[in-house]
């Protein structure tokens, strides 16, 4: 996901010319192309992410649409102070981009998790999630991005993830971008998947025998999506709704909120996310999924 990040950032900046990409002292090796074409709206701000923040904040006010770029905890948990006051309360247009949501980086330790960055982040004012599963949704959440102005946060994965999409996909209503990734878009349950889970999602589909499940990805979500995620559990007999994030504050606590009070509409949503057992654990991002409980065959144990 992040090489197509920066392939289609590098891209609409050649269109754009308030584009700007600030990073904290990583990504070598992935922006350069973007650094190389575009020396002048591109500062390494160093391992420095509160002070990246703060120069994002200075740099939309002045009408540049910003890209802040650091692995997951970093540009969020770090900084989050500056981009409450500086970003969101201002409504200013800068974008906080996290490589390695989720337990991608679960290798370096649970210091480099960012398992709970939906939680804060849509807490905040003015903020709209971009969350792609695959590297097309990469490219096709990014051109949202720069078509609706305001405070958001872009989190990908971290490298290596399968494509399921033929194209790019093509979202009319960033408020309804419901994408069919797989099995029978009439399909009377849905799994309704968010970021990187999407692989996780897809893979138990394809060992699972009959046509009663179809997988969903919505990449993009925020308050204005309610109307359309209620529509959308309506539709259908069972979601499943599936995060690598922790249940409280996450993906799936937010499809519920969507929800009201509506009984009917509640009891079709069960929501699969990542158990708290990963604070202690180190290891790939597959090992972890599975210890935590969204893995292949934890997802297929619901489907069932």
């Amino acid at each position: 996901m992040r090489t197509a990040f920066i392939d289609e950032l590098t891209n609409l900046a050649r269109s754009n010319p308030n584009i700007f990409l600030i990073v904290g002292d990583l990504g070598f090796s992935v922006v350069e192309k973007f650094a190389d074409e575009f020396p002048d709206r591109f500062l390494n701000a160093g391992v420095a992410e509160q002070n990246m923040s703060g120069v994002a904040a200075g740099l939309a006010s002045e009408g540049y649409h910003v890209f802040t770029y650091s692995i997951a905890n970093f540009p969020t948990t770090r900084c989050l102070e500056q981009i409450r006051n500086d970003i969101c309360y201002h409504n200013l247009n800068a974008t906080i981009v996290s490589v390695g949501g989720g337990v991608a980086y679960g290798n370096l330790g649970f210091s480099h998790h960012a398992i709970q960055d939906y939680a804060i982040m849509r807490g905040l004012p003015n903020m709209r999630i971009y969350s792609p599963g695959d590297p097309f949704e990469t490219r096709a959440v990014l051109r949202a991005v720069c078509n609706n102005p305001g405070p958001s946060y872009l989190r990908l994965g971290k490298n290596g993830e399968p494509t399921y999409h033929q194209d790019i996909p093509f979202i009319q209503n960033i408020d309804n971008a419901f994408l069919h990734v797989a099995g029978p878009t009439d399909a009377k349950n849905a799994i309704l998947s968010t970021g990187a889970s999407l692989e996780c999602a897809v893979s138990a589909l394809s060992i699972l025998p009959g046509k009663k499940w179809s997988v969903w990805s919505l990449p993009i979500w925020s308050k204005n999506c309610q109307n359309h995620i209620k529509r959308f559990i309506a539709d259908h007999s069972l979601v499943l709704s599936i995060e690598e994030h922790l249940l409280q504050g996450g993906f799936g606590s937010f499809v519920r909120e969507c929800l009201d009070d509506e009984g009917e509409l509640q009891s079709k949503l069960k929501i699969m996310s990542i158990d708290d057992i990963v604070y202690g654990l180190v290891g790939s991002q597959k090992y972890l999924c599975n210890s935590a409980g969204l893995g292949v065959q934890n997802i297929l144990k619901k489907l069932i």
